[in-house]
């Protein structure tokens, strides 16, 4: 009788040991990994809760294979070692290395299902080759997991966590140029629910929910951008108008003292008087309170109306000054006029003129009589000027 090879068994013996020592290698690897404790520590929820299930199942199995593998390959090895080998234990090798030698269950059968021949108890057995292969399969489960979860927590962690500083941030400059919040509210409501699926179900996570919490983190600082901008555009303006109010004040005293300078001199008809203007410093107080306060977007409206308001009654004192200013000048230019002429006429000897004398006392009573009435001045005026002319023309002098 021939003697079986044992080459088989001899090599199938050798890839066993070859893999047990990877396998240890790699559970151990799978004990350290971090996102593996994370998983083990952490309350998961959905997806993730079910996933991470069964891959501690396969955690489970897989160390349990561990151990049935390595007494096998054990007592193999102790076997084949022997010195001699009867035929028996040549069988026996072959056995525990190529045969269903591992038991991997044992079943009671329930005696109702059993029949007269049938056997108390059913065993679930596997070659070393069928376990290994469902060892792999199970560490394939388990790692997947555990490195799926691990790539999600490592990706999106620190992004979620500079999104939050950028709301910060945001959020800070955006008190700071009196910018509405509602978006960086919304766009903090999203980062909590997402920063909390991400904790407890990193496999359900959609990397998009991030991307739109920075798009209205984009939104929220052109908002307060705008802000800033239109509150640099209302603190320019508002020291524009300031300016404008000093500027009410000097033409308001301006106008008076022309007003006052005219009052008892000319007609009250020809007397320039700027009625109504309630005073605008208050109104111009409440907008600046607004501007302490940081309500921009209230201000640009009234100070618009306000400096409309301003401006008009701004040109109305001017007006009325250049006017009162303006009588004046115009009599003292028609007094300077009358000296002139009365002085030419002295020149050439008509001082006492019975003809030109009495328009002359005309004029000079218009112009130095108050209330002075100038349209009837200046016509005296222009009528003494006419008859001096007339005159010295006719006599040749």
């Amino acid at each position: 009788m021939t003697t079986p090879s044992m080459a088989p068994a001899d090599a199938e013996l050798l890839r066993l040991e070859t893999a047990v020592t990877a396998i240890a290698a790699n559970l151990v690897d799978l004990d350290d990994n971090p996102a593996r404790k994370d998983l083990d520590k952490t309350t998961l929820t959905g997806r993730t809760k079910a996933a991470w299930a069964d891959a501690t199942d396969a955690l489970s199995q897989l160390w349990d294979g561990y151990r049935l593998l390595t007494d096998t390959i054990g007592r193999a090895r102790s076997l084949r070692d022997q010195r001699r080998l009867s035929d028996a234990d040549r069988a026996a090798f072959g056995h525990q290395v190529l045969g269903k030698s591992i038991t991997l269950s044992t079943t009671t059968v329930p005696l109702a299902q059993r029949g007269l021949l049938g056997a108390g108890q059913v065993q679930l057995t596997c070659s070393p080759a069928e376990l290994l292969s469902a060892m792999e399969a199970a560490f394939r489960t388990a790692v997947s997991v555990a490195t799926q979860a691990g790539d999600v927590w490592q990706q999106l962690l620190p992004a979620a966590a500079d999104a939050a500083a950028s709301i910060d941030h945001v959020r800070a400059l955006s008190r700071q140029a009196g910018a509405p919040t509602g978006t960086l509210d919304e766009a903090d409501r999203r980062l909590g629910a997402f920063t909390a699926m991400l904790a407890t179900d990193p496999l359900a996570v959609d990397p998009t929910a991030l991307v739109a919490v920075r798009e209205l983190i984009a939104r929220a600082d052109a908002e307060r951008t705008s802000a800033a901008e239109l509150r640099e555009a209302l603190t320019q303006r508002l020291a524009d108008a300031r300016a404008l109010a000093g500027q009410l004040v000097e033409a308001e005293r301006a106008a008076g003292t022309a007003r006052e300078s005219a009052a008892d001199r000319f007609r009250e008809q020809d007397v320039r008087l700027v009625r109504g203007g309630a005073d605008l410093r208050p109104d111009l107080a409440a907008i600046e309170a607004l501007a302490a306060a940081g309500h921009w977007a209230l201000i640009s409206p009234r100070l618009a109306d306000w400096s409309r308001r301003a401006r008009e009654r701004l040109a109305a004192l001017r007006d009325a000054t250049a006017a009162n200013d303006a009588l004046l000048a115009t009599r003292n230019e028609l007094r300077g006029r009358l000296d002139a002429y009365r002085a030419k006429a002295l020149r050439r000897g008509l001082g006492e003129s019975p003809e030109l004398s009495p328009l002359a006392d005309a004029a000079r009573t218009l112009l130095y009589t108050a209330p002075c009435d100038l349209d009837a001045a200046r016509t005296a005026v222009n009528a003494y000027q006419d008859a001096l002319t007339t005159t010295i023309a006719r006599e040749g002098r």
